[in-house]
């Protein structure tokens, strides 16, 4: 269902007739700073090349990284996520897992170990929530990724559960190499640039960075306080 705006004009006017002002009712315009720095970080960096500084940036935080090509995806994945002690798995429902070839692993060699797999259905309700609070491991795809600061971007939607990435034990991340970006820069014009090619963007959007981790007490680095001890990120080469 649609929303609907009610009573716009009347909240704005009160507002501005409260600020003892006119309403602006003319677009803002975009400044143009003298100084943008933030586009010349890795601004010529290649893919290869951003490939290494999220490389070296995963060391910092605590975050494993392998690299694959496509078709070795699935021996890959296996290999994590046996290494992390197998099921339970909760996964999103996303066509480009069985585009990558991974159906048989998750509906036939996982099942036959003993791993119990369960894919995100919108249709359950709170039995989602309960499935990736039991789930040894999560899995979804990163839709960008800053190779700087080790950060993947999930796009949540009804088939794409936002607990995946946070409640079970240890979490997974595949990432296409040419989601790579520099930063959180061109993070944000790549949003934009979807936006207005299709009218439209997740309404909530995550960006996450390893492991869950806090310092809050005397400075002092604990991994796994609100979330996966453990997190992965697998680089596909699809380039």
């Amino acid at each position: 269902m649609t929303g609907m705006i009610q009573n716009r004009e009347k909240f704005l006017n009160q507002v501005a007739t409260r600020l003892e002002r006119p309403r602006f009712t003319d677009p803002v315009k975009k400044p143009k700073w003298k100084f943008q720095p933030q586009y010349e970080v890795f601004r010529d960096a290649s893919q290869d090349e951003l490939l290494e500084v999220l490389t070296e940036q995963c060391k910092k935080i605590h975050t494993n990284l392998y690299t694959t090509k496509l078709e070795d995806l699935s021996k890959t994945l296996n290999k994590v996520v046996t290494g992390y002690g197998g099921g339970p798995i909760v996964t999103w429902k996303d066509d480009r897992f069985s585009k990558w070839g991974l159906d048989r692993l998750m509906k036939e060699e996982w099942p036959n170990q003993s791993y119990e797999v369960y894919e995100w259905d919108y249709k359950k309700g709170q039995e989602n929530i309960a499935k990736a609070e039991k789930a040894n491991v999560g899995i979804t795809i990163s839709e960008i990724t800053l190779a700087e600061s080790g950060t993947v971007v999930l796009f949540s939607d009804e088939n794409k559960g936002r607990t995946i990435s946070f409640l079970p034990t240890t979490y997974i991340a595949l990432i296409p190499k040419s989601s790579l970006v520099p930063r959180i820069t061109q993070a944000a014009q790549k949003m934009r640039e979807m936006y207005q090619k299709t009218g439209h963007v997740a309404s909530c959007i995550n960006f996450i960075t390893g492991p869950s981790n806090s310092a809050d007490i005397e400075l002092n680095l604990v991994v796994g306080v609100h979330g996966p001890i453990k997190a992965s990120y697998i680089v596909i080469n699809d380039l």
